[in-house]
């Protein structure tokens, strides 16, 4: 991992910390502060997972109040991250994940594996938002293509709304079945961070089938997909 890096995956904890010191109790800032550094430290891995479940009894889980400056540190240090919608305990259990050592790729991956595969969907869902800020982005494209294909709606949209990852790691193919998908369970369109930028042509012949199944049943169609349908020719649907 490069020194640039680093110092990213620093300034992005220092922030996180900030936070949490504005909202958090001292006593449950100073419980943090110690299971960070042994974590740090490189403690026993149970030591991370027992302390990740942890987080909420000692955080608590009220919403980030976050102001115009805060949100502006934040795009500075990691662009499109704009967290708005995140709780203390999501916050803290980041903070939590960035703590862990990353200088042996491998290890670290396995470690927030075991992670995803035991978590209930609270930390489901902080694990998935949390991915355009872990270290090694790229090996983690089959876990967001696996939180897309979630059937906890709550899931799915830690990945697919108010998160840069997908529109910067997906291929067209798993970027189209995502945009799709937000359409089916009803998760609003312009949520998704990149939708424009990553607007293609078989997308658009997609929403155009889906549009058309849709008419077909008597069913409605969410306004949101024809700009990225005419953009690319295609016709509109009669209703």
């Amino acid at each position: 991992m490069s020194a640039v890096t680093d110092l990213k995956l620093n300034n992005i904890s220092e922030l996180l910390l900030h936070w949490i010191i504005q909202q958090a109790s001292p006593e449950g800032v100073a419980w943090l502060e110690d299971k960070r550094e042994r974590i740090e430290n490189g403690d026993n891995v149970r030591v991370f997972f027992t302390a990740f479940s942890a987080v909420p009894r000692y955080i608590g889980k009220l919403q980030l109040q976050l102001t115009a400056q805060d949100l502006k540190a934040a795009s500075e240090i990691r662009s499109d991250w704009f967290p708005t919608h995140w709780s203390l305990d999501q916050t803290a259990r980041t903070l939590l994940v960035l703590s862990l050592p990353k200088y042996h790729p491998e290890k670290y991956v396995y470690t927030l594996e075991q992670v995803f595969k035991s978590a209930d969907v609270g930390e489901l869902v902080t694990l998935y938002q949390a991915l355009p800020l872990l270290p090694y982005p790229e090996r983690w494209q089959k876990r967001a293509a696996e939180g897309v294909r979630s059937n906890m709606t709550a899931v799915f949209n830690a990945v697919a709304l108010r998160n840069p990852y997908p529109a910067e790691y997906f291929d067209t193919l798993a970027w189209n079945q995502m945009v799709l998908k937000a359409l089916f369970v009803g998760s609003p369109l312009h949520l998704i961070q990149g939708l424009d930028s990553r607007a293609n042509q078989e997308l658009a012949r997609m929403l155009t089938d889906y549009a058309s199944e849709r008419y077909s049943a008597k069913r409605p169609v969410s306004g949101e997909i024809w700009t990225l349908v005419e953009k690319f020719g295609q016709l509109t649907v009669d209703s």
